[in-house]
């Protein structure tokens, strides 16, 4: 199927950025009305694979999130970012016969960053559920949105993605096994019941193909490690709760690290923040709020947007004897999605070094940062 010309696809951006809005009017933003028929994530959830690799298309709003470090032979570094977001506009359709009517949008957004080259770059789409054009498996992990792609075979997830001068075509494998965050996946995001996503993650996918970068002539082998997350629910923030910060660390010594805190209006942290510590075995340790910390040394303004970041941080796990400093491989990751989510937010690669139980350790990883520029509140 050819790709629609520049201005007609910018046509359809703007058609289907007002039908977000309008169902977001409609149904109250990204929450649900009262006697709406979208699940909510409470209590236990039966996992299955590979079926829960696949669209959970019960509940509102779902995604798959690519994130990974790679370098090629030369030791030159990249960082890359590829998602694949599900967002229920409607329960039922009127006519479920016709594969033309609008149940679930798709956004994505797709960014690579340039260590050597220092240059970010990021592209997003956005396109309704449809034959040729953007869609989920069930029982899978089946997800394409126009000629962006992931998919999983046996033991093996591929991903791909084209815009313009940037591509990337990556193999990805499970070194560790599937981890369930919170309690046995269902991460609570506040108080209220249904509050919530159930949620799991592949913290260390072993990561090989090729990428091209605005700055690269030609397509790069490349090699690395890369993070998955996938994430479904129908109800998560709260009006009160702005934005988060999300750090997702490989350390040197194998073990893993996940963290995140929910920023409220009032400046304090949702206390159902929380996160996840993987051994180099692949065994889970839940960490509560009173378990982890970030202290923040410095900060990035943008002057696309005005928003004032975060850019270097002190993390603390005392329960681990884990201290970290934190650096971005670049101040400038930050997207603005007008064209397809609406969202403004960093997220980027970073590495640091500290200590664990004693031993000097380096990392890895991404940071994403969401309501620095522009309150998320009740937004998810």
């Amino acid at each position: 199927m050819r790709l629609l010309s520049e201005k007609c696809w910018l046509k359809r951006i703007r058609y289907l950025r007002v039908l977000v809005i309008v169902f977001s009017l409609l149904l109250g933003g990204a929450g649900s009305l009262p006697g709406s028929d979208w699940k909510q994530a409470v209590g236990p959830w039966k996992w299955s694979f590979p079926r829960d690799h696949g669209s959970h298309p019960d509940f509102r709003t779902e995604w798959w999130y690519f994130t990974g470090n790679l370098s090629d032979t030369s030791a030159r570094r990249f960082g890359y970012q590829l998602t694949f977001f599900r967002q229920g506009v409607v329960f039922k359709v009127k006519d479920p016969s016709t594969p033309w009517s609008v149940r679930d949008l798709f956004p994505g957004h797709f960014a690579l960053t340039d260590v050597s080259a220092r240059r970010f770059a990021y592209a997003e789409r956005l396109s309704r559920g449809g034959p040729g054009l953007a869609g989920a498996a069930r029982n899978q992990m089946d997800v394409w949105l126009l000629n962006w792609s992931a998919r999983m075979k046996e033991n093996t997830i591929r991903i791909e993605a084209k815009d313009q001068a940037m591509e990337i075509f990556l193999e990805l494998t499970p070194r560790k096994p599937i981890v369930f965050q919170g309690q046995n996946g269902l991460s609570k995001k506040g108080p209220k019941e249904g509050q919530a996503s159930y949620y799991f993650s592949y913290t260390d996918l072993a990561t090989k193909g090729w990428i091209k970068t605005p700055t690269l002539p030609s397509p790069l082998l490349v090699k690395g490690r890369s993070w998955l997350d996938h994430e479904f629910g129908s109800n998560q923030l709260a009006s009160n709760q702005v934005g988060w910060d999300w750090f997702s660390l490989c350390l040197s010594n194998g073990q893993d690290l996940m963290i995140y805190f929910l920023r409220r209006s009032d400046g304090s942290v949702e206390p159902t923040s929380s996160g996840a510590l993987v051994s180099s075995d692949g065994r889970t340790t839940n960490l509560s709020l009173s378990e982890m910390s970030v202290e923040v040394l410095d900060h990035w303004k943008s002057s696309k947007t005005g928003g004032k970041y975060p850019s270097r941080w002190k993390i603390k796990i005392p329960v681990a004897g884990i201290e970290l400093a934190v650096n971005p491989l670049l101040a400038d990751q930050e997207l603005v999605t007008e064209g397809s989510t609406g969202v403004v937010y960093w997220e980027g690669a970073v590495d640091g070094r500290g200590r664990s139980r004693g031993q000097e350790v380096t990392c890895e990883g991404y940071v994403e940062m969401t309501g620095y520029a522009g309150s998320l509140a009740g937004f998810f």
